[in-house]
């Protein structure tokens, strides 16, 4: 077995079909991009969990179940929590809006599935605060279990920037981490513009100039090298 295909089988515990016809049509095209991966998703200013779980996030907002779902098991694999990946999901909602939470119940049954944990299945169709309240049910303890509910209410009402303003607050994830994650919608969404502002938001709540760049690197692997043009363009020069 090549080198390439050892990587994918290790990462998904099966070789994906996708990855089995480009070693079949170009073997050496694999391992290209076996080592373009390796690199993007190591350690080091983002861990791997939180670039996995990040990608999770993207491909939510963007409406991309297919990779949102590979990279479920990844940030299930580095030890992501029930609640972490709820609250990627929920963020995805400030781009995506209803859509991307509905997209984003296929990667949240397929992290209960991973962990064995027994929970009744959400009816297709349920509204947003109905998916906030789902989602709460996995919180641990009281001050967690009350944001869940807090943003359901939100959800319910008509204060829309109450709601974008409470998707980003520090829970379990880290209000820097919610803003990596919209600066990387955008930048895989090739939004040029909203990339700038959201690289400097996150700038402004203590994110690193590192952060970014690793964001990118991961973008990079979801939405190609124009992703990687948009947020250079906002990367301050060293």
């Amino acid at each position: 077995m090549s080198t390439g295909l050892e990587y994918f089988k290790k990462v998904y515990d099966v070789i994906p079909g996708w990855v089995q016809k480009m070693h079949d049509y170009n073997p050496e095209m694999l391992q290209h991009y076996t080592a373009l991966r390796g690199a993007a998703m190591s350690d080091g200013a983002l861990s791997v969990k939180e670039k996995d779980i990040l990608l999770v996030g993207m491909n939510a907002a963007r409406l991309y179940a297919r990779s949102m779902v590979y990279h479920t098991k990844g940030s299930i694999d580095g030890g992501a929590s029930l609640q972490e990946l709820a609250e990627y999901l929920l963020v995805s909602y400030n781009y995506g809006g209803e859509k991307a939470l509905q997209i984003g119940l296929q990667s949240f049954e397929y992290a209960l599935e991973l962990t064995k944990t027994a929970a009744n299945k959400i009816p297709h169709g349920t509204d947003p605060s109905g998916i906030a309240r789902f989602y709460g049910q996995f919180a641990q303890g009281d001050q967690s279990k009350a944001y869940f509910e807090q943003l359901a209410n939100l959800f319910d009402g008509t204060d829309v920037n109450a709601l974008k303003n409470k998707l980003l607050e520090t829970n379990s994830v880290t209000t820097q981490m919610k803003h990596i994650l919209m600066t990387g919608i955008y930048t895989t969404t090739l939004n040029n513009k909203e990339t700038n502002t959201w690289a400097q938001k996150a700038r402004e709540v203590g994110v690193q100039e590192a952060q970014l760049a690793e964001l990118g690197y991961a973008c990079l692997l979801t939405a190609g090298i124009p992703a990687w043009f948009e947020i250079s363009d906002t990367l301050i020069e060293k």
